[in-house]
């Protein structure tokens, strides 16, 4: 979620001039100042001169005679229409709440709070974020909100993300389980649609029709569109990265289509930086070729870490990072550090290091215990706690047990995955900043690296038992408001249902209390009940006559 945010915002920044500071506005004239107040106060304005409008036409409506009628209505109603009123609406609320619970597990959502939102917001007064201009003022101050509120997102996707086709289906071939949750699959589509989709595609037939690609939630039926699209346009690079991902059964193969995904996304690209400039649509095509091209190499770069060729896989990182230096976000020196380890480049992991583990840029569990690691690697083969307990911990021992404490506070949930006190699964598409998901990805790429250095996990292992650590449990979702109210409405009705059902002369005697708290009634005397008696007697007398 993150990186799709944080694509957008640093390729636009990229591809848009910069635009000096404007200086300081004059202030508002009484124009301005009674449009910002009628602004302000039309929700209001507009429900008083409802509420007149209804009281001046009180008498053309004949409003006082309808409600009477109203009145005389419900007072007549018997016992059995309140049993089947209250039935039905249990009946009714119960089905929401049902659909309620279901579309929130579906999606992670409530569905009427979404439409809330969508729909009804905007009617009540709701005002959504205006569309800027790239250079202006407004998206200068929008941009560096984002940047402040970056750290706070929680949810990101996990930078070494196996393959659907090649890793995750393999799985499936041999277990008969799904590696992955729904809701993992669904934030992959969003960012699939994000990445790769722009409002001008309905100028390329082959774009189109990848755009109805992201969507399908079925494979076959994306991986179906994909070769649509190559008929299409044999160019689409997009389609290949479809079928890159999804199709391919090996590293081999979906390398293979990786790389003519390159070489089409790398020709979209230059053609796109020379219109970039031309209108807002080719600057947004600009952003969405660039999308498709950092995550083409990127994915490049896995794969031949994948096949053993570790080297070529740090020159393709370290191009990428230098050739989109605003696109550090995406944690690309997450694989970076990860390939380096593999080749015992400690040296190299430390300038990584000491470039990105910056108080300015987000945390995460590979920056921290990568740290830790290194520390641990210039103590740990001499390492004894026996040994250390007796003359006590020297200076570069100290700064190993600081640094695994600074990993263990950021993430308590990796020790226990390195020391295989708890069993590794395949890593989700998605994970949860310093949460177990985190921990899961982490110790499934670097759990060898820790082997591989003579007493590390030794040393991490005295120091996190020799440390109270407040282990946090896997965060879950909140329920939304609605469901709790429609459940609360659900049983609220149900209640009074069986109620009603079993006492139906008590509960007919308080509803029309209360309606007549409601609708007070200056005629409803004893006389009137008295001729409404002597009308149903005559009726009577009528009809057995």
């Amino acid at each position: 979620m993150a990186d799709r945010g944080c694509l957008s915002e640093a390729v636009a920044a990229a591809a848009s001039p910069p635009v000096p500071a404007p200086g300081p506005s004059p202030p508002p004239d009484w124009r301005g100042r009674l449009r910002a107040g009628l602004a302000e106060a039309g929700p209001s304005l507009w429900l008083v001169a409802g509420l007149g409008l209804l009281y001046a036409l009180r008498v053309p409506l004949r409003l006082c005679e309808n409600l009477a009628a109203v009145a005389v209505f419900l007072n007549s109603l018997t016992p059995k229409f309140y049993v089947a009123l209250t039935g039905t609406s249990s009946l009714i609320s119960g089905l929401i709440f049902i659909f309620e619970w279901w579309y929130f597990h579906k999606h992670g959502t409530s569905f009427i709070e979404q439409v809330s939102i969508s729909h009804l917001r905007p009617l009540m007064g709701g005002t959504e974020n205006s569309i800027s201009e790239p250079g202006s003022t407004s998206s200068n101050r929008e941009s560096e909100t984002n940047r402040q509120n970056l750290s706070e997102c929680k949810v990101w996707r996990n930078p070494l993300n196996l393959f659907r086709g090649a890793e995750y289906r393999r799985y499936t071939w041999v277990t008969g389980k799904e590696p992955l949750t729904y809701y993992d699959m669904n934030l992959s589509a969003q960012d699939h649609q994000t990445f790769f989709t722009c409002d001008t595609d309905f100028l390329r037939p082959s774009d189109t029709v990848m755009q109805k690609a992201w969507r399908e939630r079925n494979p076959p039926a994306r991986i179906k569109a994909a070769y649509q699209a190559l008929e299409l346009n044999n160019d689409c690079a997009t389609a290949y990265v479809l079928l890159a991902e999804e199709e391919a059964t090996t590293i081999v193969d979906a390398e293979r289509l990786f790389k003519q995904a390159l070489k089409a996304g790398e020709t979209i690209y230059r053609r796109s930086q020379q219109c970039q400039h031309q209108s807002p649509q080719h600057e947004a095509q600009l952003r969405r070729d660039t999308n498709v091209l950092v995550y083409i190499k990127r994915r490049l770069a896995m794969c031949a870490r994948k096949l053993g060729r570790i080297r070529e896989a740090v020159k393709i990182m370290r191009d990428l990072m230098k050739e989109f230096p605003p696109l550090t976000m995406l944690s690309i020196h997450e694989n970076l550090l990860e390939s380096l380890l593999e080749l015992q480049a400690y040296a190299d992991v430390q300038a990584v290091l000491a470039k990105y583990d910056d108080i300015s840029l987000p945390k995460s569990a590979a920056i921290c215990y990568t740290a830790a690691l290194l520390k641990t690697r210039t103590v740990s083969d001499k390492f004894s706690p026996e040994t250390a307990s007796r003359r006590g911990l020297s200076t570069a021992e100290i700064n190993a047990v600081e640094a695994i404490h600074r990993a263990v506070e950021f993430n308590p949930h990796v020790p226990k995955y390195l020391l295989e006190m708890k069993s590794l699964i395949l890593p989700p598409e998605h994970i949860l900043k310093r949460g177990d998901s985190e921990a899961i990805a982490y110790a499934f790429f670097h759990l060898q690296h820790w082997k591989r250095i003579e007493g590390a996990l030794n040393l991490l292992q005295c120091t996190w038992e020799g440390t109270f650590h407040h282990v946090s449990v896997y965060p879950k979702k909140e329920l939304p408001f609605f469901i709790h109210f429609t459940a609360g409405l659900c049983s609220s009705t149900a209640m009074i249902a069986l109620v009603t059902h079993q006492f139906p002369e008590i509960m007919g005697i308080l509803a029309k209390a209360v309606l007549g708290l409601w609708c007070p009634q200056p005629w409803a005397s004893s006389g009137f009940e008295e001729n409404t008696q002597d009308l149903k007697s005559e009726d009577l007398g009528l009809r057995s006559g």
